[in-house]
């Protein structure tokens, strides 16, 4: 948060700056008063339109089929896939597996469909740890005071109503066994001990790399190197990052803190797990290299924390399922796949908010121009892929007779940008009838997609298309532009609204309308010739309750 002058000054100086400075010198009356040219294109070339000779899907001249037409002028006229976004993403925030959270987006999703008169439900397949989420607030109290900044862990218990108090502790570096470990532990008692390696250097690797010496860089390489190896080897001492958890809580710890930073200053990743018994938050790279220090440094440091956070028994969870049934052919079937759950730390903007977003404006736009498919169009909203793809495996096992009339799957989960790549995975004739049913689609959309060959299947995946793959069903993954997810908003803190693209976001949506439009009129059924491989992989069940989880 900013301090209030810092805000004002900020202000002052957008306010006082010449017209040409505090607008990057766009549009005339930068320095010297010459003109700025255009923007320059994107430096990064999966930005960039594809190259036409290689791309004989991309058409040259307008669509002219009726349907396309419809579905790009409601997707691009009528639009209301931001304020879908700011809904889902500001109002309704993150959406844990099992949580409070979790069941408002539902609520949310439900409610939008019945507006739209497309018949929704949530199909239970399995129970979870429950969890309310709340605001977590810290602070530095010995040997100076100072807030800290940090984000309460996904199914953390809470502090119970009462701020904690204590010392801050590591485990100690000659603590290398579990009866090692079983003699320090009770030290711990009130006091809050950190799980994880500090990173010694909360800059940026690009900055090390353009100024710092040959000598600094291996230096800080190697001292980082060794001191995570020790953590590493004092976790396992004390049974793991999940076995820990019930040690320190029969100790009577007050807390435990961890840290996983994501490669830039500000940015953590922020996970958690239904094992955490003890109050545990995520504390910001400078903010735990503090504490390191200090404990390190035998300066006593201490802290209070308060966690306003609620963690219950298993309860019952589910995947949102709607449809626009068939006229036809009501038992073949184009399915939008998406999961909507995410972790906790950030809105799940990008993880997968986008998808969640894409698909269901896909859905709005083909309820309002598209009302009466020949298949049906249907949307799995898939809980719980986070541990593991659990929604849309259960999905798969409870319903083979949907399985086995897939006609094609289309599932987007991997950030906000553009829709630049489409593959037909294992299927031998899959990749041609993309690019007939893109040759039929406007070249403001297909000008970024490049259509991919076929690949041997590899087996169930990080992404839910996968799961429908492996029982060989036509399940199509939809890559889009990174816009650096892996770093910076893929489980952090940081994987909020503002990171959304809205042309980007917009363009998915419709061509994945137009894409189900043209699946749901094709005459023909999706082939499954495979290409050849030595062995098909097994389907792995999906987990349905959370203490069967090995997460």
């Amino acid at each position: 948060m900013f301090r209030t002058s810092l805000l004002v000054a900020a202000l002052a100086v957008v306010v006082t700056a010449p017209e040409g400075a505090a607008q990057g010198g766009r549009g005339g009356g930068g320095r010297g008063g010459a003109a700025a040219g255009p923007p320059p294109p994107p430096t990064n070339a999966q930005a960039l339109p594809v190259d036409r000779a290689n791309a004989p899907y991309v058409r040259a001249t307008p669509p002219t089929n009726a349907g396309i037409q419809r579905i790009w002028e409601e997707g691009m006229q009528r639009s209301q896939v931001m304020k879908l976004a700011q809904q889902f993403l500001d109002s309704v925030g993150p959406r844990l597996t099992g949580s409070t959270d979790a069941d408002r987006a539902q609520a949310y999703l439900l409610s939008k469909y019945s507006e739209w008169g497309i018949p929704a439900r949530i199909e239970n397949y399995g129970t979870w740890t429950g969890w309310q989420n709340g605001a977590a607030f810290a602070a530095l109290t010995f040997p100076r005071r100072r807030n800290l900044e940090v984000n309460p862990m996904g199914w953390t218990p809470g502090t119970e109503g009462q701020w904690r108090e204590g010392d801050v502790v590591m485990i100690p570096e000659n603590v290398t066994t579990p009866e090692a470990f079983a003699a320090w532990v009770p030290s711990a008692r009130g006091k809050f001990v950190m799980l994880s390696a500090p990173q010694l250097s909360c800059r940026q690797a690009g900055q090390w790399n353009e100024f710092g010496t040959v000598a600094s860089r291996e230096r800080l390489r190697a001292e980082q190197s060794a001191l995570s190896a020790s953590f590493n080897q004092r976790l396992l001492a004390a049974g793991g990052a999940r076995g820990i958890q019930q040690r320190l809580k029969d100790a009577g710890v007050a807390g435990a803190l961890t840290f996983q930073f994501s490669a830039y200053p500000g940015i953590n990743k922020v996970f958690g797990s239904p094992a955490q018994q003890v109050p545990t938050i995520d504390v910001s790279c400078e903010d735990y290299g503090l504490l390191y220090r200090l404990a390190e440094n035998k300066q006593s440091p201490k802290m209070r924390l308060y966690v306003d956070a609620q963690k219950f028994d298993e309860r019952p969870i589910g995947n949102v399922i709607a449809e626009i049934k068939g006229t036809t052919k009501p038992n073949e079937y184009v399915i939008l796949s998406a999961h909507f759950d995410s972790f906790t730390g950030g809105s799940g903007a990008t993880d997968n908010g986008t998808g969640t977003l894409t698909m269901f404006e896909a859905m709005r736009i083909l309820k309002a121009a598209y009302p009466n498919p020949k298949r049906t169009i249907l949307i799995g909203h898939w809980n719980s892929e986070e541990q593991g793809l659990n929604g849309s495996k259960a999905f798969a096992e409870d319903h083979p007779e949907i399985v086995k009339g897939i006609h094609a799957l289309f599932n987007q989960d991997n950030g906000t940008g553009r829709i630049v790549s489409i593959s037909p995975g294992p299927f031998a004739k899959v990749g041609s009838i993309l690019s007939g049913y893109l040759s039929e689609l406007p070249s403001e959309a297909t000008q970024w997609v490049r259509l991919g060959g076929t690949s041997p299947f590899g087996g169930v995946g990080s992404t839910d298309h996968t799961t429908f793959v492996c029982y060989k069903a036509p399940g199509i993954g939809t890559g889009a532009l990174s816009w650096d997810y892996s770093n910076t908003t893929w489980h952090t803190q940081r994987d909020t609204y503002d990171k959304l693209v809205p042309e980007d976001l917009r363009n998915n949506a419709v061509l994945i309308a137009m894409l189900a439009y043209m699946a749901s009129e094709d005459p023909t059924f999706m082939p499954r010739d495979l290409v050849p491989q030595e062995t098909w992989p097994n389907c792995p069940l999906a987990t349905r309750r959370a203490s069967e989880s090995a997460r």
